[in-house]
């Protein structure tokens, strides 16, 4: 029997659970990961996990994968055999997520933006999301998940790579 490895939490604490109503349920995410932030060797985090724990809430839509030019063709391969699209980008990665995220806010065919960092920088984006009336997830793992991040959406999932779920702080 898979072990659960992540935890989704709606805003204030609250898990959701498997079959439970939630106001998200049913709409489309656009999904956006920031790859060298999220998709470490010691975070131990696999893409199915990322997707599985979405699937809880909605139906992903858009799905792209941020990586800079380091990054590994057996990962590039494993975004592609996900379904994911892998966006390469020379250099920082932060600038190429915040467009891509800009672009779900303004696509009136998602409902709901996930963005899968840890990065407090991209805090302005949860909060346009929000005055654009998106819903909004963070996908993050300890350490360095930003707090800020977490307490400006409306969802938070946290991921353990290492077997086990992650426990709320």
């Amino acid at each position: 029997m898979k072990e659960t490895i992540f935890k989704v939490l709606h805003r204030g604490g609250k898990e959701v659970r498997e079959g439970e109503e939630r106001p998200v349920r049913g709409k489309s995410i656009g999904l956006i990961i920031d790859g060298p932030n999220i998709l470490r060797k010691e975070f131990g985090i696999k893409l199915e996990d990322i997707v599985e724990a979405l699937e809880r809430i909605g139906k992903i839509r858009v799905a792209k994968v941020v990586l800079n030019q380091y990054a590994p063709q057996g990962l590039i391969e494993a975004v592609v055999n996900q379904g994911l699209e892998p966006i390469i980008v020379a250099g920082d990665t932060d600038v190429r997520i915040a467009i891509e995220a800009m672009e779900l806010i303004y696509n009136s065919d998602v409902e709901v933006i996930a963005l899968a960092t840890r990065d407090a920088d991209f805090l302005p984006i949860i909060n346009e999301a929000k005055r654009k009336g998106k819903e909004t997830i963070v996908i993050g793992a300890e350490p360095g998940f930003s707090v800020a991040l977490q307490n400006a959406a409306d969802y938070v999932i946290k991921m353990s790579g290492k077997g086990g779920s992650q426990q709320e702080q």
